[in-house]
Protein backbone atom coordinates (compact mmCIF):
# COMPACT_ATOMS: atom_id res chain seq x y z
CA UNK A 1 0.00 0.00 0.00
CA UNK A 2 2.74 2.44 1.03
CA UNK A 3 4.84 1.51 -2.00
CA UNK A 4 1.92 2.16 -4.34
CA UNK A 5 1.27 5.52 -2.72
CA UNK A 6 4.93 6.55 -3.16
CA UNK A 7 4.85 5.54 -6.82
CA UNK A 8 1.74 7.63 -7.42
CA UNK A 9 3.28 10.67 -5.65
CA UNK A 10 6.49 10.41 -7.67
CA UNK A 11 4.51 10.18 -10.91
CA UNK A 12 2.41 13.20 -9.94
CA UNK A 13 5.51 15.24 -9.05
CA UNK A 14 7.12 14.33 -12.36
CA UNK A 15 4.01 15.38 -14.27
CA UNK A 16 3.93 18.73 -12.48
CA UNK A 17 7.60 19.44 -13.26
CA UNK A 18 7.07 18.62 -16.93
CA UNK A 19 4.03 20.91 -17.03
CA UNK A 20 6.05 23.79 -15.58
CA UNK A 21 8.87 23.19 -18.05
CA UNK A 22 6.51 23.24 -21.02
CA UNK A 23 4.69 26.32 -19.71
CA UNK A 24 7.80 28.50 -19.32
CA UNK A 25 9.62 27.10 -22.30
CA UNK A 26 12.99 26.20 -20.78
CA UNK A 27 12.98 22.45 -21.41
CA UNK A 28 16.30 21.20 -22.81
CA UNK A 29 16.35 21.63 -26.56
CA UNK A 30 13.23 23.80 -26.61
CA UNK A 31 13.03 25.75 -29.84
CA UNK A 32 13.29 29.53 -29.59
CA UNK A 33 10.43 31.65 -30.84
CA UNK A 34 10.93 32.60 -34.49
CA UNK A 35 12.26 36.12 -34.99
CA UNK A 36 10.50 38.59 -37.19
CA UNK A 37 12.25 39.85 -40.30
CA UNK A 38 15.15 42.02 -39.21
CA UNK A 39 17.36 44.44 -41.18
CA UNK A 40 20.29 42.72 -42.84
CA UNK A 41 21.99 45.65 -44.58
CA UNK A 42 22.27 49.45 -44.78
CA UNK A 43 22.70 51.45 -48.00
CA UNK A 44 24.34 54.89 -48.10
CA UNK A 45 24.13 57.47 -50.89
CA UNK A 46 25.28 61.05 -50.91
CA UNK A 47 27.82 63.65 -51.92
CA UNK A 48 31.18 62.19 -52.82
CA UNK A 49 29.82 58.64 -53.07
CA UNK A 50 29.91 57.61 -56.73
CA UNK A 51 28.47 54.15 -56.09
CA UNK A 52 26.10 53.46 -53.21
CA UNK A 53 27.75 51.87 -50.18
CA UNK A 54 26.15 48.75 -48.72
CA UNK A 55 27.05 47.63 -45.20
CA UNK A 56 25.89 44.07 -44.52
CA UNK A 57 25.25 42.79 -41.02
CA UNK A 58 26.71 39.37 -41.83
CA UNK A 59 29.97 40.80 -43.18
CA UNK A 60 30.56 43.78 -40.87
CA UNK A 61 28.46 43.30 -37.71
CA UNK A 62 30.07 46.03 -35.58
CA UNK A 63 30.00 48.63 -38.33
CA UNK A 64 26.42 47.68 -39.23
CA UNK A 65 25.32 48.05 -35.60
CA UNK A 66 27.06 51.42 -35.28
CA UNK A 67 25.33 52.73 -38.39
CA UNK A 68 21.97 51.18 -37.52
CA UNK A 69 21.85 52.91 -34.12
CA UNK A 70 21.93 56.27 -35.89
CA UNK A 71 18.44 55.71 -37.33
CA UNK A 72 16.77 52.70 -35.68
CA UNK A 73 14.77 54.95 -33.32
CA UNK A 74 13.43 57.28 -36.04
CA UNK A 75 10.60 55.07 -37.30
CA UNK A 76 8.41 55.56 -34.22
CA UNK A 77 9.79 58.85 -32.86
CA UNK A 78 7.91 62.15 -32.89
CA UNK A 79 9.54 65.07 -34.73
CA UNK A 80 11.81 67.05 -32.42
CA UNK A 81 12.53 70.26 -34.33
CA UNK A 82 11.38 72.43 -37.21
CA UNK A 83 13.05 72.38 -40.61
CA UNK A 84 16.49 74.09 -40.43
CA UNK A 85 17.51 76.66 -43.03
CA UNK A 86 18.73 74.86 -46.14
CA UNK A 87 21.97 76.83 -46.21
CA UNK A 88 22.95 75.49 -42.78
CA UNK A 89 22.37 71.80 -43.33
CA UNK A 90 25.57 70.85 -45.12
CA UNK A 91 25.91 67.73 -47.26
CA UNK A 92 23.08 65.21 -47.31
CA UNK A 93 23.50 61.45 -47.01
CA UNK A 94 20.55 59.16 -47.60
CA UNK A 95 20.57 56.00 -45.53
CA UNK A 96 18.23 53.14 -46.42
CA UNK A 97 17.52 50.18 -44.16
CA UNK A 98 17.28 46.90 -46.06
CA UNK A 99 15.31 43.86 -44.91
CA UNK A 100 16.18 40.78 -46.96
CA UNK A 101 17.94 43.22 -49.33
CA UNK A 102 14.67 45.10 -49.95
CA UNK A 103 14.24 48.78 -48.89
CA UNK A 104 12.26 49.10 -45.66
CA UNK A 105 12.99 52.60 -44.29
CA UNK A 106 14.89 55.60 -45.61
CA UNK A 107 16.25 58.71 -43.90
CA UNK A 108 18.22 61.80 -44.90
CA UNK A 109 21.17 62.52 -42.63
CA UNK A 110 22.99 65.84 -42.27
CA UNK A 111 26.09 65.19 -40.14
CA UNK A 112 27.56 68.69 -40.77
CA UNK A 113 24.43 70.74 -39.98
CA UNK A 114 24.97 73.95 -38.01
CA UNK A 115 24.21 73.34 -34.33
CA UNK A 116 24.69 69.60 -34.55
CA UNK A 117 23.70 66.66 -36.77
CA UNK A 118 20.13 66.51 -38.09
CA UNK A 119 18.02 63.70 -39.51
CA UNK A 120 14.93 63.93 -41.70
CA UNK A 121 12.23 61.28 -42.06
CA UNK A 122 10.52 61.59 -45.46
CA UNK A 123 6.78 60.95 -45.55
CA UNK A 124 7.20 58.53 -48.44
CA UNK A 125 8.72 55.32 -47.08
CA UNK A 126 9.27 51.96 -48.80
CA UNK A 127 7.21 50.24 -46.10
CA UNK A 128 4.38 52.78 -46.14
CA UNK A 129 3.62 56.43 -45.58
CA UNK A 130 4.88 58.09 -42.40
CA UNK A 131 4.56 61.54 -40.89
CA UNK A 132 7.46 63.61 -42.17
CA UNK A 133 9.66 65.17 -39.51
CA UNK A 134 13.02 66.59 -38.46
CA UNK A 135 15.12 65.23 -35.61
CA UNK A 136 18.32 66.01 -33.76
CA UNK A 137 20.89 63.42 -34.79
CA UNK A 138 23.43 61.66 -32.62
CA UNK A 139 26.83 63.30 -32.28
CA UNK A 140 28.40 60.09 -33.60
CA UNK A 141 26.58 60.40 -36.95
CA UNK A 142 29.52 61.88 -38.83
CA UNK A 143 31.99 59.25 -37.66
CA UNK A 144 29.57 56.38 -38.28
CA UNK A 145 29.12 57.53 -41.86
CA UNK A 146 32.83 58.14 -42.33
CA UNK A 147 33.79 54.67 -41.10
CA UNK A 148 31.20 53.30 -43.50
CA UNK A 149 32.92 55.02 -46.43
CA UNK A 150 31.46 58.53 -46.66
CA UNK A 151 34.05 61.25 -47.41
CA UNK A 152 33.82 63.10 -44.10
CA UNK A 153 36.37 64.57 -41.72
CA UNK A 154 37.38 62.28 -38.88
CA UNK A 155 35.78 63.02 -35.50
CA UNK A 156 36.84 60.02 -33.41
CA UNK A 157 36.31 61.79 -30.08
CA UNK A 158 32.51 61.66 -30.42
CA UNK A 159 32.21 57.89 -30.90
CA UNK A 160 31.17 55.87 -27.85
CA UNK A 161 33.02 52.79 -26.71
CA UNK A 162 36.58 54.06 -27.16
CA UNK A 163 36.66 53.68 -30.92
CA UNK A 164 38.02 57.20 -31.23
CA UNK A 165 41.60 56.30 -30.39
CA UNK A 166 41.63 53.56 -32.99
CA UNK A 167 40.37 55.23 -36.14
CA UNK A 168 41.34 53.14 -39.09
CA UNK A 169 41.17 49.88 -37.19
CA UNK A 170 39.24 47.00 -38.67
CA UNK A 171 35.69 47.06 -37.30
CA UNK A 172 34.89 43.59 -38.61
CA UNK A 173 34.52 41.37 -35.55
CA UNK A 174 33.12 37.96 -34.91
CA UNK A 175 31.41 39.10 -31.71
CA UNK A 176 28.25 41.18 -31.90
CA UNK A 177 27.82 42.88 -28.49
CA UNK A 178 24.04 43.23 -28.89
CA UNK A 179 23.56 39.55 -29.71
CA UNK A 180 25.93 38.54 -26.90
CA UNK A 181 23.99 40.60 -24.35
CA UNK A 182 20.71 39.06 -25.52
CA UNK A 183 22.15 35.57 -25.13
CA UNK A 184 23.39 36.34 -21.60
CA UNK A 185 19.98 37.65 -20.49
CA UNK A 186 18.33 34.63 -22.05
CA UNK A 187 20.61 32.26 -20.14
CA UNK A 188 19.92 34.10 -16.86
CA UNK A 189 16.16 33.85 -17.46
CA UNK A 190 16.38 30.12 -18.16
CA UNK A 191 18.49 29.63 -15.01
CA UNK A 192 15.90 31.33 -12.79
CA UNK A 193 13.07 29.34 -14.31
CA UNK A 194 14.99 26.09 -13.96
CA UNK A 195 15.67 26.82 -10.29
CA UNK A 196 11.95 27.47 -9.81
CA UNK A 197 11.10 24.08 -11.30
CA UNK A 198 13.62 22.32 -9.06
CA UNK A 199 12.23 24.10 -5.99
CA UNK A 200 8.70 23.09 -6.96
CA UNK A 201 9.75 19.44 -7.33
CA UNK A 202 11.40 19.51 -3.89
CA UNK A 203 8.30 21.02 -2.29
CA UNK A 204 6.08 18.37 -3.89
CA UNK A 205 8.41 15.65 -2.63
CA UNK A 206 8.40 17.04 0.89
CA UNK A 207 4.61 17.28 0.84
CA UNK A 208 4.39 13.66 -0.28
CA UNK A 209 6.75 12.51 2.47
CA UNK A 210 4.74 14.43 5.09
CA UNK A 211 1.56 12.84 3.82
CA UNK A 212 3.04 9.32 4.07
CA UNK A 213 4.35 9.96 7.58
CA UNK A 214 0.94 11.15 8.73
CA UNK A 215 -0.73 8.10 7.17
CA UNK A 216 1.64 5.72 8.94
CA UNK A 217 1.14 7.51 12.26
Amino acid sequence: MVRGTITRLVSAAGAMVIAVVLTFGFAPGAAAAPKKDEPNAMEIKGKGISKSIVIRQADEPRLFEMLFTEVDWLAAARPQTSAPKSGKLGDKYTLTILVKDAPSQTYDLYPQAAGGPRAYRPAKQPSGKKAAGWFYGRLSMSESLRLSGAPLEAKPDVVNGGIGGGVGENLNADVNPVESASEVFGEIRRLFLLNGAVLLAILVGLAGMAFLIRRRI
